[in-house]
């Protein structure tokens, strides 16, 4: 490539047209040999798409459940009856979530579980104890502040015992550690009591979220809705401009294959059809924050590639959000390959519309 620009680079960033970019894209494999693509897709990548990668990591998906006050509620009755963590035998863990049923929460926080994690740590239990354990609605029941069903709150005792004191979850050896090994819980209820009444120090605060991520539990927890972020914004445009189109999901696979012919399995995100029903276009919506995650994601477009070849040349979009696509030799590269440069993200997916065959489908709206 030399030591400045490549021409053909130059010539697809100032393209006048997001259709005469395309043309210049697939031009790419006649101009330059094949050891050279990746670099090449690589430049691309860089010189046109990337800039329009907005960070998306200064914010989240909020959840009303994770709001402060519902902790500082649940830690209130946690204190109130175990009288500041100093009654805490099986007998008053037991009452105190049969009276207090929110303080379950903060039990099972301490633990360092999710409702997940704990319900399945009651099932260990409960087969030893012979009781029925607790399920990941009952858990989450008792920590909305609903009264226990008989049972639940003894096998719910028995558990924060057992792994608070090191009995269920004991130290081993190598590079694994007990959860209860943080600076909370790390000498049991001695430590509980001392953080109780002394405070957190900022430092040790800090590091806890240096090992657990900042909102770590809540990105997640809703890591589905970035991904449904995308295909909304998506919705949104084709609905706003007629545009006719299938939404995939599980519901619809088979249905999908019997009127398009598709093989590919999960379908794209979205098919764009014509008045006929004839396919017009294949759209694949992906989020990866990370490079890595990105790698593997960009895979599939390779695959719908080859589809949409079998299915006589139908042309392949993407629109994508999040960090990681821009690492480009191997994550944006790639897609920008497959696509011949239809990539988009929320930031540029109005131009959509100017790339063919959209402007004829406005026109049969």
């Amino acid at each position: 490539m030399g030591d400045g620009p490549d021409p053909l680079i130059e010539k697809i960033a100032q393209a006048s047209s997001f259709n005469k970019r395309v043309t210049l894209i697939r031009g790419v494999p006649e101009a330059f040999g094949k050891a050279q693509h990746q670099s090449i897709y690589a430049a691309i990548a860089e010189a046109v798409y990337v800039g329009d990668l907005a960070p998306d990591f200064g914010y989240v998906h909020w959840r009303d459940e994770y709001e402060l006050p519902a902790i500082e509620g649940a830690y209130a009755e946690a204190i109130m009856a175990t009288d500041g963590f100093t009654k805490v035998s099986v007998a008053h863990l037991e009452a105190a979530i049969a009276s207090y049923p929110a303080a379950l929460r903060i039990f099972r926080l301490l633990l360092g579980l999710t409702a997940q994690e704990f319900a399945a740590t009651t099932s260990i239990v409960a087969e030893k104890e012979k009781k029925v354990a607790l399920s990941v609605s009952s858990v989450k029941s008792l920590e909305a502040g609903k009264f226990p069903k008989k049972g639940a709150a003894s096998i719910a005792a028995l558990t924060i015992d057992a792994v608070l004191n090191g009995h269920l979850f004991p130290g081993v050896e190598g590079d694994v550690r007990s959860k209860i090994t943080k600076p909370d819980t790390l000498n049991g209820w001695d430590t509980v009591r001392k953080f109780a009444t002394e405070g957190v120090p900022l430092p040790t605060f800090l590091h806890q979220r240096h090992y657990g991520g900042a909102f770590r539990q809540l990105l997640d927890a809703t890591s589905g809705k970035r991904g449904d972020l995308l295909e909304g914004f998506v919705s949104a445009v084709f609905d706003e401009h007629k545009i006719k189109f299938v939404q995939t999901g599980a519901h619809n696979q088979k249905a999908i294959e019997e009127q398009f012919g598709l093989t590919v399995k999960p379908a794209p995100d979205f098919l764009v059809y014509d008045n006929s029903g004839t396919l017009r276009a294949i759209l694949e919506c992906k989020h990866a924050n990370d490079g890595g995650t990105a790698r593997d994601k960009a895979a599939r477009f390779s695959a719908l590639r080859s589809e949409a070849s079998r299915l006589g040349g139908v042309p392949v979009f993407a629109v994508l959000a999040g960090l990681g696509w821009r690492r480009t030799a191997d994550t944006l590269g790639p897609v920008v390959r497959d696509t011949d440069g239809r990539v988009f993200t929320a930031k540029t997916l109005s131009t959509i519309l100017t790339v063919d065959p959209f402007p004829s489908l406005l026109n049969d709206a």
